[in-house]
């Protein structure tokens, strides 16, 4: 195969390949024979079908997947025989069909010379946290609460009862519903409504009615009322106060601890617990190492085409997340994911850093590892076994699965490497969203 590479740019490449018609045409013959010797169609004994009717059945798509494995395969020797280091995915053209050759153009982007990748450049913080006895009372009285059943009171409302209500609020002329009232259930003090209302509606009684001024959020997902004072009017329709399960072997066994004891109940919660820490733990010291790669590598020059697909990508994910919501997001602007070109800079340049850490130092992926990261996650689930046969059933899941695992296997080299300090924190502290 003759191969050609230009440079286009300082991280683009052109390069034009050939392939030998003979070469595919030889491939596809091959693989019609095996369909012939296999199928079955209606009118024709098994293996004697006629050439011409597999041709005409089966030819255009054969050739086609044919042409793409050998394009593929012949895109990925000429890369290894130049000692290309390809960043994102090549758009592969034809040039010319025909003849007695296939002459193809590649046009891909290259990982950018980082220099020195000396980890001990940085400065990384690497928190430490525990499971604790009060942690699990915590997550018990959770589950107590998930699993509580409501008693109607006369008294005023208070912190932790459950308000059924009617409302309707008023923004200058306009008042919504325009008719009647919008019914609701509200826990006061659950995060579930704003805190004025839950401040208005402590103390209320069964019947009893109230008006107060709101201001609500610009991103209110009411658009008549998002950024507006409204005037809210409420209407007590009953009281409940909570009624928490006992903690007893029934209650247990609910959670699918068969043995029903108390400290059967305490080793699997702390089980999980621990499981949950453990991600959370990596999840900081991925954003932690991932800041100081980012900014020690700042001024390296990034693929640009790579880093505005991960931003259309962001971009995308954005969108469909609000629409799942049931947001109506209207018409995209077609440079909407400008505003993600910083973040996508900073994913892409990670991710190029993570690989070439990998690449220059040998790491490979640690099959143990891979192995307990899996059974970690099908723990979690019901029938643990039928998650595990399910990625290793699943190539596009379990290679998911090994990029996650050998990416946490670089972070930990990286971190061991680097100048750090351990911090040592709560669990409440260590799960929390905030870095």
């Amino acid at each position: 195969m003759q191969v050609s590479v230009e440079s286009v740019g300082n991280l683009e490449r052109r390069m034009t390949f050939r392939l030998p018609a003979e070469n595919l045409e030889s491939n596809v013959g091959g693989r019609l024979r095996e369909i012939a010797r296999t199928t079955r169609i209606k009118g024709f004994r098994p293996g004697k079908v006629p050439a011409k009717v597999i041709e005409q059945r089966f030819g255009p798509q054969v050739r086609a997947e044919v042409l793409d494995r050998l394009l593929r395969e012949g895109f990925d020797q000429a890369v290894r025989e130049n000692e290309l280091r390809i960043a994102g995915q090549p758009r592969i053209e034809p040039q010319s069909e025909g003849g007695d050759e296939f002459a193809y153009v590649a046009t891909f982007e290259v990982v950018p010379d980082f220099g020195d990748l000396d980890m001990s450049r940085l400065n990384v913080v690497r928190h430490t946290a525990e499971v604790t006895d009060e942690d699990i009372e915590r997550m018990i009285e959770n589950l107590r609460l998930q699993r509580r059943s409501w008693t109607v009171v006369t008294r005023p409302a208070q912190a932790g009862d459950a308000v059924d209500l009617k409302t309707w609020s008023q923004v200058g002329e306009e008042r919504m519903p325009a008719e009647g009232s919008e019914d609701g259930t509200a826990v006061l003090g659950a995060g579930g409504m704003l805190p004025a209302l839950d401040a208005a509606l402590e103390g209320m009684s069964e019947g009893e009615d109230k008006t107060v001024e709101v201001e609500f959020p610009a991103d209110w997902r009411v658009p008549q009322l998002a950024g507006q004072k409204a005037q809210v009017h409420l209407t007590v329709e009953r009281v409940s106060e909570p009624v928490l399960p006992e903690v007893d072997a029934a209650f247990i066994k609910s959670f699918g601890v068969k043995a029903g004891t108390e400290e059967a109940f305490r080793k699997e919660i702390r089980a999980n617990l621990e499981r949950e820490l453990k991600g959370a733990l990596m999840n900081r010291l991925r954003r932690e190492v991932g800041e100081q790669l980012t900014t020690t590598w700042a001024e390296v020059e990034l693929p640009p085409k790579l880093v505005e697909n991960e931003a259309r990508a962001m971009l995308a994910q954005t969108v469909e997340q609000a629409r799942r919501q049931g947001r109506n997001v209207g018409d995209v602007p077609a440079d909407a994911h400008q505003s993600y070109m910083e973040a996508a800079r900073k994913r892409v340049l990670m991710g190029l850093l993570v690989g070439e850490v990998a690449r220059i130092n040998k790491l490979q992926l640690d099959p143990k590892r891979l192995n307990e990261t899996l059974r970690l996650i099908a723990s979690t689930y019901e029938e643990p076994e039928q998650v595990i046969e399910l990625y290793r059933n699943d190539p596009q899941l379990m290679s998911g699965l090994q990029n996650r695992v050998m990416e946490e296997q670089v972070i930990d080299w990286i971190a061991e490497r680097a100048q750090h300090t351990e911090q040592a924190i709560g669990f409440q502290d260590a799960i929390s969203q905030q870095a």
